[in-house]
């Protein structure tokens, strides 16, 4: 039973492609008789002909990997591209190191903690990059007795 017309005009109907035509195949003789339009509307009322659900490409993966990328995962060597200062320039990584130094060295001499001759050797140093850190600031300071606590 060849219905491939009715197909065509109920995806013309239906405002759809020929693939997401679903056509009971109980009622194919009903189906047959229908030649016009609004045979084909009616059928469609009736439900003997359907449109199908369009096909789409699952989220679910994509979703699963963001949510593990939030929680910091997938971050290893393994997935980086670029140069050793592509993900976190030099300039920044400097910027990041100096400015506490320099606030901490700003409130020692404010708390009249240090001199300011010590403030200005220390500020001079954290310049030069002597210190990593805060922390290796602060154990420099204990070793050389710098604190006037």
């Amino acid at each position: 039973m060849d219905i491939s017309t009715q197909r065509r005009i109920a995806a013309d109907v239906l405002d759809c492609g020929i693939d997401r035509v679903w056509i009971d195949p109980e009622n194919l003789d009903k189906v047959k008789m229908a030649i016009t339009k609004d045979d084909i509307r009616m059928l469609i009322k009736e439900g003997i002909i359907v449109k199908k659900q369009k096909k789409g490409i699952s989220r679910a993966r994509t979703q699963k990997l963001k949510e593990q990328k939030r929680k910091g995962k997938r971050k290893g060597p393994g997935s980086r591209r670029g140069a050793k200062g592509s993900r976190t320039p030099k300039k920044r990584k400097w910027i990041n190191t100096i400015r506490p130094l320099r606030s901490m060295l700003k409130e020692l001499r404010e708390d009249e903690t240090i001199e300011r001759s010590t403030y200005r050797k220390l500020y001079r140093m954290a310049k030069g990059g002597a210190f990593r850190s805060k922390n290796h600031m602060k154990m420099y300071m204990k070793d050389h007795g710098l604190l006037a606590e």
